[in-house]
This record gives structure tokens, C-alpha cells and sequence, in this order.
């Protein structure tokens, strides 16, 4: 069992014939995705060769998810174009749809949350500027390395790509159901709180690693969130304790202003509603591995 990507999953690359999108494509196929197809308007009717696997392009989403049966969309797309390959993928009510681009502008992003809200919500965006979803063993969707660890029963939800993989190796004796980047930027399609809530109705999922940042308050309002509805053990890690005010680390959305954001603050929060929160990535290796050994 996994969330939102299983081992039935067919996924499809909007950007495959790029060389981002070439590359990955062909490591999501060595780790035993179902890739069905590409997508790229002015290369449609072709096919490329990946190995032994000759994958077919279409000119939109909606003709390989009518020929394929395709239910997630990879997007390697450059930014300037990112926002119309998502608007094309919601409006072809695809599932999933993964938004590996950095660089994206913020107001792209605005824009097609709101156009996929005011369409139903009825595709699930993860991204933009994430590593995507793997579920170890069944399906990987996104440049997340497939080899790091086995299927277990721990979820991990991450706006840090590098931070995923660095949990995901520590805990690798345990296993993981599903590993979600959600990305980092400001306005993200799919937050913790959605990440929590389908772990905990997970029932292969035991319990859960919450990765935040400092800057914004995603981290309290999951705080809020897993203190009224998350019955699962959590443990969390904030980067940037070390952060100093005023500067954007890493990511668009990482940066503390006043007494907002700091990592102090959200682990308060966090520990408030009893989370275990780790001062450093192997800490909070250590802290779940606690966890796991005392519910087992």
C-alpha cells in the first residue's frame, strides 16, 4: 500500500523528449515505474527508445491519458512554459500531476493553484520545485533515487529534496510506504497537512517523518493539524536552526522575518502537539527508530 502513487500507477512525462526529462524517464524505468508515454506538442507521433522499452509521444495530456490509461504526469518542462503544461494536465483532469521545474515564477504557480481549485480540485498537484513521490518497490515519479531504501511502514513528507534522501538512507533498515517532496517554494500544490492526513488513513503506513524549513508557518498549521487528527506517531526535523534573519536559504520560501518562521518556533509548535522533533537529520533518524522499537 502507498499514497496517491502505487505499483499500478501509469505515468506519463510531459517534457520526455528534453534532456531532463530523457534522463529521469529512464531512471524511473529502471526502478520499475510503468512510464506509458511522453508528451510534447511539436514531436507528437514519435517514439523513443529507452533500453528496451520504446515509449510513443502525444501532442497533449488528454490524448496519452485516452490512449495509455495514464493516471500521473511527470513535468520536466522549462519555467516559462511550466504553467501551461500544468493548466493542460488539470484541465485533462489527470490524478496526479508532479512538478519537478525550479524556477517557476510565483505568480505562475497562483495561478494555476487557483485554476486547478476552481476546476474541482480534482487533480492532486505535487511541486512545483520538488523531487517528487516514490513509493520504494512499487513506483518512483520524480528524480527521488529509487535504491536509497526498501518498502517499509514509515511515510515521509519533505520540502527539502536533499533532506528526504538523507532520512530515507538512515531509516533504510526500517522501509518506507511512500516519501513525498512537496517542494519548497511559496505556493506549493500539495502541503503537509494533505501529506499527514493520507498517511494517517494509510493503513500501511505506522507512523510518519515530517521535514519543514524555516520561513512561513506550514509547519505550525501541521502543528494544528496533527495535534486534532493524527492518531500516528511524528517525528519532525526544521532546517535552519542555524538560520540568520533576514536571509532566503535555499529555497524561495525559506527565510525568516521578525520572530516569524524561525526553527525554534516551529519546533515549539511541533512539540506542543507532541511531535518529537530532532535537532539534526540523524537525531531525528534516531528519534523514529525509537519510536518504531517501543510500538514494536
Amino acid at each position: 500500500m502507498a499514497i496517491w502513487l502505487t505499483k499500478d500507477s501509469k505515468v506519463i512525462v510531459q517534457g520526455m523528449t528534453g534532456s531532463e526529462g530523457s534522463k529521469h524517464t529512464r531512471r524511473m524505468l529502471a526502478a520499475g515505474t510503468t512510464v506509458v508515454g511522453g508528451v510534447n506538442p511539436r514531436k507528437a507521433g514519435q517514439h523513443v527508445e529507452f533500453g528496451d522499452t520504446r515509449l510513443p509521444v502525444f501532442a497533449g495530456v488528454g490524448e496519452a491519458m485516452k490512449e495509455t490509461g495514464a493516471d500521473v504526469t511527470v513535468i520536466f518542462v522549462p519555467p516559462a512554459f511550466c504553467k501551461a503544461a500544468v493548466i493542460e494536465a488539470i484541465d485533462a483532469e489527470i490524478p496526479l500531476a508532479v512538478v519537478i521545474t525550479e524556477g517557476i515564477p510565483v505568480h505562475d504557480s497562483t495561478a494555476f493553484w487557483a485554476h486547478n481549485v476552481a476546476n474541482g480540485n480534482k487533480t492532486r498537484v505535487i511541486g512545483p520545485n520538488c523531487p517528487g513521490i516514490a513509493s520504494p518497490e512499487a513506483s518512483n515519479a520524480g528524480i527521488i533515487p529509487a535504491d536509497i531504501t526498501p518498502a517499509g511502514r514509515i511515510g515521509l513528507v519533505s520540502k527539502s529534496g536533499t533532506l528526504t534522501y538523507q532520512l530515507m538512507y538512515e531509516l533504510r533498515d526500517i522501509g518506507f510506504s511512500t516519501c513525498v517532496g512537496i517542494g519548497g517554494d511559496p505556493v506549493i500544490g500539495t502541503t503537509h497537512i494533505d501529506a499527514l492526513a493520507a498517511f494517517q488513513n494509510d493503513p500501511e503506513t505506522d507512523a510518519i517523518v515530517m521535514i519543514g524549513e524555516i520561513g512561513g508557518d506550514a509547519e505550525e498549521r501541521a502543528a494544528e493539524f496533527i495535534k486534532a487528527n493524527v492518531t500516528k506517531p511524528v517525528v519532525g526535523y526544521i532546517a535552519g536552526f542555524t538560520a540568520p534573519p533576514g536571509k532566503t536559504m535555499g529555497h524561495a520560501g525559506a527565510i525568516i522575518s521578525g520572530s516569524a518562521g524561525t526553527a525554534d518556533a516551529k519546533q515549539a509548535a511541533l512539540e506542543a502537539a507532541g511531535v518529537k522533533v530532532g535537532r539534526t537529520p540523524s537525531e531525528t533518524a534516531r528519534l523514529m527508530r525509537q519510536v518504531v522499537t517501543n510500538a514494536g
